[in-house]
C-alpha cells in the first residue's frame, strides 16, 4: 500500500470509528460518585477478571476492545498503561491490525485478540466456535473464564467512558 493509500485507509478507519462520537457541551454524570456501589462492584470484577492473567495480555486484549469501542479515554488509559509495563510501540501500533501482523503476538495472545473480537462485537456474530476453541485449547478454563471476564469489564469500562463523555488523557483512577 502506498503512503497516500495508507493514510486515506487509516483516515477512513478513524472516521468510521468515531462516527456518532462528538464533543458534548453538557456535562455529564460522574458514574463513580452518583453510583459508587456499582462502580466499586465493578473494580471488584475487574480485578478478581486480571487475577492471574499476563499483565501484557490484559492490556492487549483492553486496547483492542477499546479501538472497536471508538473508546478514546480507555484507549489512551491502556497505551499509556502498556508502555510503563514496557510493552513496545511496535506491538502497540500492531494491535488494530493484529490478524494482519501476526508474528507480533503469541499464540495466546493472538486467541485472546479473536475472542476479544468476537465477544466485543457478539452482535453481529455472536462467538463462533472455531474462535471459542482455538482460546480453549490454549487456555485452562479458569484462565479463559479470567479472560471472558476481562473482555466483559473492559467493555463496561468503554461504555461507561463513553457515555459519560470521559476525556482522553484525563486518568481519574488516582482519584479513585
Amino acid at each position: 500500500m502506498t503512503n497516500t493509500a495508507a493514510v486515506t485507509a487509516t483516515t477512513a478507519t478513524a472516521t468510521t470509528a468515531t462516527a456518532g462520537h462528538s464533543s458534548h457541551a453538557a456535562p455529564r454524570i460522574n458514574f463513580a460518585k452518583a453510583a459508587p456501589k456499582a462502580f466499586k462492584a465493578l473494580i471488584g470484577f475487574d480485578a478478581a477478571a486480571r487475577e492471574g492473567l499476563d499483565p501484557a495480555l490484559v492490556e492487549l486484549v483492553q486496547i483492542r476492545a477499546s479501538q472497536l469501542n471508538g473508546c478514546a479515554y480507555c484507549l489512551h488509559m491502556h497505551t499509556s498503561d502498556a508502555r510503563k509495563a514496557g510493552e513496545s510501540e511496535e506491538r502497540l501500533h500492531m494491535v488494530a491490525v493484529w490478524k494482519d501482523a501476526g508474528h507480533f503476538f503469541t499464540e495466546q495472545e493472538r486467541a485472546a485478540l479473536a475472542l476479544t473480537e468476537a465477544v466485543t462485537l457478539i452482535g453481529q456474530a455472536g462467538v463462533p466456535d472455531d474462535v471459542y476453541a482455538r482460546a480453549a485449547a490454549l487456555f485452562p478454563d479458569e484462565e479463559l473464564a479470567r479472560l471472558l471476564a476481562l473482555i466483559f469489564t473492559i467493555n463496561t469500562w468503554n461504555r461507561i467512558a463513553l457515555s459519560t463523555a470521559k476525556v482522553p488523557g484525563t486518568d481519574e483512577r488516582t482519584a479513585r
